[in-house]
């Protein structure tokens, strides 16, 4: 079978893997169909993820069909669409003991430490697989799991209707928190550098946006909160200047979540963090949010049609990195597809 590796930095070749085969373990054969190219895979390729081992088929947002199943499986059955969790934890560490799986002491995460999804066929087990929703086509599937991890970060911010929500950023990440911020019923704000981005953030739901090329994002912030500041704010563009940034205009009492992952130093300020008795909170992955994600989507409460912009067939995945190194300003999310 064909399958997309990142060889080292800046090297992405095509090779040819022998087809997975069903164990105890990995009890399942999904036949991909679909799968995203998120910000991550891209600092994978440039060597900017500071998690990534070489050499490495990336990809984590992955959605396939089940062909073949092991002896007592259960949950799913040939022909099931599915899409598959990204997260192999121990389950006894002490994280993993606390019910946070997803910083497990010896996690390993599918497209990152592991052989992801950009191949023809994987070999999971079966409680990694979630049925799709009827009704969601497989390249639409990929947003759930950028969703599970929109629904992570307002998780990991407590963020409730009282909370007013920055969101820094409004790429597919941004808009997707935008999407899952927007029903705890909190009066979000929504900065970025692209004037269409912000036009549609204000269509799904944001209260505000700041175009910070334009405007004083800090002055801008103290006018839309009475001076006070956000209680919350959520780095979704993950820039070396982020979390500075996201300090000076969370109020006191508030919660900045940063989710990026660069290792070049970044300057921060203690005393923006102590005299506001601020918490800032690392926001990785998902806990077990994929079924939470698929609720919403059932109850009609979230909807991921129209979110994918762009489509390239896997085995032109250099020509679908290159086009997302362009930054493209028509750019939301870029899906690889299998058929």
């Amino acid at each position: 079978m064909k399958a997309i590796q990142i060889e080292k930095p800046e090297v992405l070749k095509i090779i040819d893997m022998e087809k997975p085969v069903l164990t105890q373990q990995d009890n399942v054969i999904v036949k991909m169909k679909a799968a995203g190219i998120c910000g991550s895979d891209v600092g994978i390729y440039h060597g900017t993820n500071a998690a990534a081992t070489y050499p490495r088929v990336i990809g984590h947002e992955m959605v396939g069909i089940i062909e073949e199943v092991g002896p007592g499986v259960t949950r799913v059955k040939p022909g099931d669409r599915v899409i598959v969790d990204q997260v192999k934890s121990c389950g006894h560490c002490y994280a993993c003991r606390k019910g946070r799986g997803n910083v497990c002491g010896s996690l390993e995460v599918r497209g990152v430490h592991i052989d992801g999804g950009y191949r023809e066929y994987m070999a999971v087990p079966e409680d990694a697989c979630y049925l799709l929703p009827e009704g969601l086509s497989d390249v639409e599937a990929v947003m759930i799991e950028p969703t599970t991890i929109a629904i992570q970060s307002c998780s990991r911010a407590q963020l409730c209707a009282e909370d007013t929500l920055l969101i820094y950023g409004c790429g597919a990440l941004g808009s997707t928190i935008l999407k899952i911020a927007r029903l705890s019923g909190a009066t979000i704000i929504v900065t970025d550098v692209v004037d269409e981005k912000l036009e549609e953030a204000k269509k799904n739901g944001a209260h505000y946006t700041i175009n910070s090329m334009k405007e004083d994002l800090e002055q801008r912030v103290r006018e839309l909160t009475d001076g006070y500041g956000v209680t919350v704010s959520i780095d979704a563009a993950c820039l070396k200047t982020s979390l500075l940034t996201l300090l000076k205009v969370t109020g006191n009492a508030g919660r900045v979540i940063t989710m990026g992952f660069s290792v070049a130093p970044t300057e921060v300020n203690q005393f923006l963090i102590t005299s506001k008795e601020l918490d800032v909170r690392g926001s990785r992955l998902q806990n077990k949010k994929f079924g939470e994600a698929i609720e919403l989507i059932k109850a009609g409460k979230l909807d991921l049609k129209g979110t994918i912009s762009h489509t390239y067939p896997f085995l032109e995945a250099q020509k679908a990195f290159d086009f997302v190194d362009t930054k493209d300003a028509s750019i939301r999310k870029v899906v690889l597809t299998f058929d």
